[in-house]
């Protein structure tokens, strides 16, 4: 089977250096194996997306040396297919609306606020998740948004019956570049937001969608979403999606001792260019040569 690797950047910012390293990860090992190594544009937050951001992310790619393959796929241009698959986990029952505001989440959870899901958010206490189908009714022909939520005991139920009792697992692929078989436990997600209010999907199930979709046989990201695969896990079994390996790398810390991150302003790959850093000197910095 050819190796398939992928690049997936939010246009929301421009590229620093835990992009660099993650990008090239997953273009050397892609080329390591003879195999494919592609580029997807994650905009589905339309409302931040920009494309002068989608330019500089080739621009950036480019300049580091690496290529890819052409044409790039947006995922704002597949938004049909994210509501089909939203539509076949409502027709197994494991969705439901929820018509909860921030405001509304953040004031139930301050009962319990050690309740929280590996992002750090609040789970989801329950508000609006029994209503009848009447009052669901009423919510929307008043234009009430909402958002879909899984029902994770529901969930967890359709998947066992699909996985036989087996476990859920995923391969990771470790440094030395063995397969270990990793445990998932999606239930720490709560039901989590697997349609949001504003755009018709979710991290989650896009990336999954997209993933089956280009043939990805292996994930090449950061750490800090090594747990997101296990809810990542569910939705491709409930779905019946194909299974990549996965390689959650190591992250890049700042001084402050936390992730680089675009929203907090962390030097961009654009200013160390324009500062006279070249692409040789990222790799040494990553500790790539």
């Amino acid at each position: 089977m050819t190796l398939v690797c992928r690049f997936a950047p939010s246009p929301n910012g421009y590229l620093h250096l835990g992009h660099a390293l993650s990008a090239i990860e997953g273009f050397e090992t892609a080329h390591r194996h003879g195999g494919r190594f592609l580029v997807r544009i994650e905009d589905i937050d339309t409302a931040r997306s920009r494309d002068a951001y989608v330019a500089a992310i080739f621009e950036d790619l480019a300049w580091l040396g690496l290529t890819w393959e052409t044409p790039v796929m947006r995922q704002s241009e597949h938004f049909g297919r994210y509501c089909e698959l939203a539509s076949r986990l409502k027709a197994m029952g494991v969705l439901y609306p929820c018509f909860a505001t921030r405001a509304e989440i953040s004031a139930a959870a301050a009962d319990n606020p050690a309740e929280r899901d590996p992002d750090g958010a609040p789970l989801y206490s329950g508000l609006y998740k029994y209503l009848t189908a009447s009052e669901i009714a009423r919510r929307c022909e008043c234009g009430e948004n909402y958002a879909l939520r899984i029902d994770m005991e529901k969930a967890l139920e359709v998947m066992r019956h699909k996985l036989n009792g087996e476990p859920l697992t995923f391969v990771e692929v470790n440094p030395s570049g063995e397969p270990e078989i990793i445990a998932c436990r999606p239930e720490i997600w709560g039901d989590a937001i697997i349609v949001r209010k504003d755009t018709p999907t979710s991290y989650h199930l896009a990336v999954v969608a997209d993933d089956a979709l280009q043939g990805i046989t292996l994930v090449t990201r950061g750490r800090d979403l090594f747990q997101a695969t296990g809810l990542q896990r569910l939705l491709q079994v409930l779905l019946e999606l194909p299974v990549p390996k996965y390689v959650h790398h190591r992250l890049l810390m700042g001084e402050d001792g936390r992730k680089l991150a675009k929203s907090a302003g962390d030097t961009s790959l654009r200013e160390l260019r324009a500062n006279g850093v070249t692409a040789m000197d990222i790799k040494k910095a990553l500790q790539l040569v």
